[in-house]
C-alpha cells in the first residue's frame, strides 16, 4: 500500500477534484466511486497499524485496521454510497463537497490509531457537516448551524485539552482503552459525550438535524453520533457510569418525540434514544454487550437513515415535514410509505428486521449482568421507539387525517436508495449471521428464541393497542405547533435573558456614571470659570503697590525660614 495512503485521503482528493468537473454524470459517478475506492484501501488488510510517521517525537498512525475499525469503516462507506444515490438530483457543489469531506473525516477518525489523527478528523467532521445545515440557505438554518458549530468545536477543544494532558501524563498519544481517573481522561470523555449527545449535551442534534437540507440530514444521521459511539467503545469500554447515562438517554427523548410536530425532529429524538441503548452496551463492557453495541450501531445507521430518507422525500415533494400539515400521502407516495414502515419496524425491533437482532444482544447482556432496572428501561425505550418512530411518523405522514395533498411519488433515485437500505434492514433481520464477521468478539448468541420472539411481539402488540386507543379517544399527546425546548431552553431562553439583563445593568451603570461625571465636571469648570473668567478674581489687574507688598511679605517669610 502506498505510504501515507488512507481512506480519508481518497475523499479529500475527490472533494478537491469535484469543483473542476462540470455538472452532470461525471460528477455523480465520482460521488459513487469514492466510497468504493475508500473500501478498496482497507479491505482485506491484516490487522495492524499502517502508514505511521514520527511527528515531533510522537508516533502517529493514520490507519489502524482491526475488526472494530473495519466494521465502522465498511458501514460508513456503504452509507456514503447510498446517500450519494439518494442525492443524485443535487447540483449544489457546496453540499457535494461537504458530503465528501464529512464522510471522509468520519472514516478517517474511525481508522485513527492515535489521538492527534483522531483530533484532526474529529474537527473535520464538525467543520464539513455544518455546511450541510447552512446549505439550506435560510435564516433559521444559519442560526442553527452556528449553534451546532459552536458545540462541535467545543467538543474538539475539550478533546485537544485532554490529549495534551494525557501526553504530559503518559508520554503517549495512542488511542486505546482508558479509565476515568484523571482530568485528562475526563476531558476526553466529555468530548466524546458531547458528540454522542449525552443528556444536557444533546440539543445540538435536535436543533441542527431538522434544519439541514433533505439530503444533508440523512448524512448527519449516519456519521457524527455513530463516530462518538465508536470512540466510546474504543476508549471507555466497561465504564459503569455509561450504563446510567445511556439509560437516561434511552428514556427521556420519548416524551419530546411524542409531542413534537416536525417529523424530522421526532426522528432526531428517536436517534438520541437509540444512542442511549448503544451507550448502555459500552458501559456494560462484556463481549456480548460490546457486540451488541457494534451490531446496533451498524444496523441503526441503515434504519435511521431509511427513516430520514422517507421523511426527507415527503419534505422534498410537499415542502413540509410537519405532522399537522400532512396525512393521506399513501395514495400518491405508496413506495415511500412502504420504506418508512420498514424503517419503523426495524427501529421498533420487530422480528425479521434488523433492530430485533441488535437490540436483543444489549438487552440480554444487561439482564445477564444483573442490571434489571436498566433492562426494564431499555424495554420501555423499545416500546417508545415503536410509538414515535413507527406509529406516529407513518400514521401522521401517510395515513391519519387527509391533508388533501397529492404529491408525486419520490424521485426514482430516492426510491432506489430507500429500497436498497430497506433490503439491508430486512436482510440483517432475516440472516443475522451476516453481522458476525463485523463484531469484535466471537460470541455465539441466538436472537430468534421462542421466548424472545413472543416477548417482543407481546410488547409491540400491546403498544400498538395503546396507541390505537389513545387515538380513538383523542388522548394521544397533541403535537405542538411551536418549537419544543428541553435543556436547550438554557442557552436559547435563559442565557439570552441573563445576557440581556447584564447588558441593561451595565448600560444603566454607564449612564449613571456618565451623568455623575458630567455634573462634577460641570461644577469644576464653573469654579475654574469663576476664578479665571473675565470677571474672576484671578483675572483682575492688581495695583503695583499691592504686588510690591506681597513680594516683600514672601521675601520676609523666606528669610525667616532660612535663618531658622
Amino acid at each position: 500500500m502506498p505510504e501515507f495512503l488512507s481512506p480519508a485521503l481518497v475523499y479529500v482528493a475527490a472533494a478537491v477534484i469535484l469543483p473542476f468537473i462540470p455538472h452532470g454524470i461525471g460528477r455523480k459517478l465520482l460521488l459513487l466511486a469514492t466510497p468504493l475506492a475508500g473500501v478498496a484501501i482497507f479491505w482485506g488488510l491484516p490487522d495492524g497499524t499502517y502508514n505511521t510517521l514520527n511527528l515531533m517525537g510522537m508516533h502517529v498512525g493514520l490507519m489502524r485496521v482491526d475488526t472494530l475499525s473495519v466494521a465502522f469503516g465498511l458501514v460508513f462507506s456503504l452509507a456514503a454510497f447510498l446517500a450519494a444515490i439518494y442525492a443524485w438530483h443535487l447540483r449544489d457543489m457546496v453540499q457535494q463537497v461537504a458530503a465528501l469531506l464529512y464522510a471522509g473525516s468520519a472514516i478517517g477518525a474511525v481508522f485513527a490509531a492515535d489521538f492527534v489523527t483522531l483530533f484532526v478528523f474529529w474537527e473535520g467532521t464538525a467543520i464539513a457537516s455544518v455546511f450541510l445545515v447552512w446549505a439550506r440557505r435560510t435564516e433559521g438554518a444559519y442560526a442553527a448551524g452556528m449553534r451546532y458549530l459552536t458545540v462541535q468545536i467545543s467538543s474538539g477543544l475539550l478533546l485537544l485539552a485532554g490529549v495534551i494532558l494525557l501526553y504530559l501524563e503518559t508520554g503517549s498519544i495512542g488511542f486505546g482503552s482508558m479509565e476515568l481517573g484523571s482530568l485528562a481522561t475526563w476531558l476526553v470523555f466529555l468530548a466524546f459525550g458531547i458528540k454522542c449527545a449525552f443528556p444536557l449535551l444533546h440539543n445540538w442534534m435536535h436543533d441542527a438535524y431538522p434544519a439541514a437540507t433533505v439530503t444533508g440530514t440523512v448524512l448527519l444521521s449516519v456519521f457524527t453520533t455513530k463516530l462518538a459511539v465508536y470512540a466510546l467503545a474504543r476508549g471507555f469500554p466497561g465504564t459503569e457510569l455509561l450504563i446510567y447515562i445511556g439509560a437516561t438517554m434511552a428514556l427521556f427523548p420519548i416524551f419530546f418525540a411524542l409531542i413534537e410536530n416536525d417529523l424530522r425532529r421526532v426522528l432526531s429524538y428517536s436517534l438520541n434514544s437509540q444512542l442511549g441503548i448503544m451507550v448502555v452496551g459500552v458501559g456494560i463492557g462484556t463481549p456480548l454487550a460490546l457486540n451488541g453495541t457494534v451490531a446496533h450501531a451498524l444496523s441503526s445507521v441503515f434504519y435511521q437513515a431509511l427513516l430520514f430518507m422517507s421523511v426527507g422525500a415527503v419534505l422534498f415533494r410537499t415542502g413540509t415535514s410537519k405532522a399537522s400539515e400532512l396525512g393521506g400521502l399513501y395514495r400518491t407516495m405508496p413506495w415511500t410509505m412502504l420504506f418508512c414502515l420498514v424503517g419503523g419496524a426495524s427501529i421498533a425491533a420487530f422480528p425479521l428486521f434488523s433492530g430485533f437482532v441488535s437490540k436483543s444482544l444489549i438487552l440480554s447482556a444487561s439482564g445477564k449482568e444483573g442490571y434489571y432496572y436498566v433492562w426494564l428501561v431499555l424495554l420501555l425505550a423499545s416500546a417508545g421507539a415503536f410509538v414515535h418512530s413507527s406509529l406516529k411518523v407513518s400514521y401522521f405522514a401517510f395515513f391519519g387525517t387527509d391533508s388533501g395533498k397529492r404529491p408525486s411519488e419520490a424521485p426514482r433515485h430516492m426510491l432506489v436508495a430507500m429500497g436498497a437500505t430497506a433490503l439491508i434492514c430486512i436482510g440483517i433481520g432475516i440472516y443475522p449471521a451476516v453481522l458476525r464477521p463485523l463484531l469484535p468478539y466471537d460470541v455465539i448468541y441466538e436472537s430468534y428464541t421462542t421466548a424472545h420472539v413472543i416477548t417482543q411481539l407481546q410488547l409491540l402488540f400491546f403498544t400498538a393497542l395503546a396507541f390505537a386507543v389513545l387515538l380513538r379517544f383523542r388522548l394521544f399527546p397533541t403535537s405542538a405547533g411551536s418549537i419544543n425546548l428541553d435543556s436547550d431552553w438554557i442557552y436559547r431562553r435563559l442565557l439570552p435573558v441573563i445576557a440581556g439583563g447584564l447588558t441593561r445593568a451595565v448600560q444603566a451603570a454607564w449612564r449613571f456614571s456618565v451623568r455623575v461625571t458630567d455634573v462634577r465636571l460641570e461644577r469644576l469648570l464653573s469654579g475654574v470659570y469663576r476664578a479665571h473668567g473675565p470677571q474672576g478674581a484671578l483675572a483682575r489687574t492688581w495695583p503695583t503697590g499691592s504686588m510690591v507688598l506681597w513680594i516683600a511679605v514672601l521675601l520676609g517669610v523666606t528669610l525667616m525660614l532660612t535663618y531658622i
